[in-house]
């Protein structure tokens, strides 16, 4: 069995840390000492060697796409970073106790994970991931100790009623029940059969009892939607019961009544809403725990956070001279006397999925001039905002994130909008309510042009597709139901485009589309549903909810730049880039290897003393 070095990442993750922050490393074997080569860093006095680190650079990807120039040591400082957090957070927690029923329990979870059924399956696991057993249960034991102190430190924070009702009050809208409606349903594959239906019931026929005849869902209840086991009557249910062209035709029937025939997924549907259950306003009393739960994890969150930066800061840290590794970590930015430093910086950039995809695509150097200055803006914003927060004396809960993000919505949370502000929004955004057009299509494809419209030949004349295609060693897929930006742009225009299609039968069908020099397309068109854009009266609620959210990020924007021009901000990231960036063989100088970055200074090969 071979492991994959995603694999080996999975194992030696701090999960639950890792899921909580997003920042914490993935750590790997330690080896034997004689083999470890030499001390790289002292954190705190404690030394991780060569060896170490080779094997830890292995499972970063970023390492695998060879970065160079500036990136080089933009990417080691990244990396060095979180190598030092561990480390650091790891002497924390070292005298926190740890069973071996509990390091077991992890082994046993790693053996079924990877489908390790025996002892000889479980040897060469690890010998292909260079652990001995000893060491694997060593390292489970250490990231266990650093959980258990992530744990106290969490069930040590309280949650006020004071910061929960201001939870509550910011964040509103996430716990303001949905509109709702009493309806049922008809649903039948035919379209004649449905227009024979809709006939029988505008006729005054009972609804219920036409669907026990016909409906292809829910038949046995009347084709009520949201009933109860063994129970006729409708429940309330949302716009998620319903296909979306079907939801937005329900929804637009605030005084109840019956929808025309709607054809959605190649179905046809007939819906009767008997009652409209707006939504609204709810109170916090109402919701109360599910706020208290959620503001609780935030803050909780942020203690972890402040933690973690306390044991960092703290941390002694050398390097040894004439290291492989490029730590630089000067400050990059001060607001109101507060420091920005490269090291944080880096951990937010290349944590963007973004970036490491722009480095594969050898657009590295974009990724730098593009994403660090642009990542350090939104910090100095955030920075602004978390110190307007402390000093308005709210009892804001969470990662500095978060309360950057709440002191936003506290200090926008009076502006309104109008009704005429409301119709604007909804007249300017008119693509916000417009349900895309959607087709159901099979797409036939060949190697020459001469098959392609033989096969367009013989569906006008009633062959069937499938069949016919295969002869003409064409390939022939059914892609279902699809909308413009599932097609390739060329299949996509001419489909959705206003582009003349022949007919033939029940089906339409497209000119040869010529793709490149060896494919050649015949679209088949089933079903086509236009575009259609929901009426204001249905979406007014949507479109004021919208409309005031870009009202207040205006005004939080406005505010921001106002707090901007007032504060004290130094912002040297260019100046730092040009530094790191390599010049050229003949002017660039020498790299230095004792110079120190901070707080961090060299080190012999001695370790030096703890402090």
């Amino acid at each position: 069995m071979k492991v994959s070095r995603r694999a080996i990442t999975i194992i030696f993750g701090i999960l639950a840390i890792s899921f909580a922050l997003g920042t914490i490393l993935l750590f790997t074997p330690q080896g034997q000492q004689q083999s470890k080569g030499r001390p790289v860093v002292w954190v705190n006095g404690q030394p991780i060697y060569e060896i170490d680190l080779a094997r830890l650079q292995q499972t970063d990807p970023l390492f695998a796409l060879n970065p160079e120039g500036a990136l080089k040591p933009l990417i080691d400082t990244y990396f060095l970073e979180r190598v030092i957090l561990f480390e650091a957070l790891s002497q924390d927690a070292s005298r926190l106790r740890v069973s071996n029923a509990e390091v077991r329990k992890e082994i046993e979870r790693i053996k079924e994970q990877f489908g390790l059924t025996d002892r000889k399956a479980y040897s060469r696991f690890l010998e292909q991931i260079g652990y001995t057993d000893s060491l694997l249960r060593a390292e489970i034991r250490r990231q266990l100790q650093i959980q258990k102190r992530i744990d106290q430190i969490s069930k040590k924070v309280s949650l006020s009623d004071e910061e929960a009702r201001l939870y509550f009050e910011l964040h509103k809208s996430n716990y303001a029940p949905e509109d709702k409606v009493l309806a049922r349903q008809i649903v039948v594959d035919d379209r004649a059969l449905a227009e024979k239906i809709l006939g029988e019931l505008k006729a005054g026929a009972d609804f219920a009892a036409l669907a026990k005849q016909y409906s292809k869902i829910g038949a046995d209840q009347g084709g009520a939607l949201g009933a109860a086991p063994n129970s006729t009557e409708p429940g309330p249910v949302t716009r998620l019961v319903f296909p979306e062209q079907v939801a937005s035709e329900v929804f637009g029937l605030k005084s109840g009544g019956l929808t025309p025939i709607i054809e959605a997924g190649g179905r046809y549907y007939i819906v009767k809403v008997e009652k409209f259950l707006p939504g609204g306003n709810v109170k916090y009393e109402e919701v109360a725990e599910k706020v208290k739960q959620d503001a609780l994890k935030l803050k909780q969150q942020g203690a972890i956070e402040t933690y973690m930066e306390k044991v960092r800061k703290a941390a002694q840290v050398k390097f040894a001279e004439n290291s492989p590794y490029e730590y630089k970590n000067p400050v990059v930015a001060r607001v109101n006397g507060t420091e920005i430093t490269l090291a944080q910086l880096a951990q937010q950039v290349f944590s963007n999925p973004q970036v490491p995809q722009l480095i594969q695509q050898g657009l590295g150097q974009l990724a730098v001039q593009f994403f660090f200055p642009a990542t350090l803006e939104k910090m100095i914003s955030t920075e602004l905002l978390y110190q307007e927060a402390k000093k308005l004396g709210q009892p804001f809960v969470g990662p500095k994130g978060e309360i950057a993000n709440d002191v936003q919505l506290w200090k926008t949370k009076d502006i309104t909008v109008s009704e005429e502000e409301v119709r604007k929004y909804y007249d300017d955004n008119k693509i916000r309510f417009t349900i895309p057009a959607k087709a159901t299509v099979s797409i036939a494809k060949f190697k020459d042009e001469a098959s392609a419209k033989a096969f367009r030949q013989g569906l006008l004349e009633g062959k069937d597709p499938a069949s016919l295609a295969k002869s003409l060693k064409g390939e022939y897929n059914d892609l279902g139901e699809v909308t413009s930006d599932k097609l390739a742009p060329a299949v996509s225009s001419v489909v959705f485009g206003k582009a003349p299609k022949a007919k033939a039968g029940s089906l339409q069908v497209t000119d040869v589309i010529k793709l490149d020099k060896e494919d050649f397309e015949v679209v088949v068109i089933h079903a086509f549903t236009p575009e259609k854009l929901r009426p204001y009266a249905e979406v007014r609620s949507e479109a004021e909810a919208l409309a005031l959210a870009e009202k207040r990020a205006k005004a939080a924007q406005a505010w921001i730049d106002e707090l901007r021009k007032k504060a004290k901000i130094k912002n040297t990231l260019l100046d730092i880039l040009a530094e790191l960036t390599p010049k050229t063989t003949e002017s660039a100088p020498a790299p230095s290897e004792t110079q120190p970055q901070n707080n961090e200074t060299p080190a012999k090969e001695a370790p030096p003393a703890k402090q």
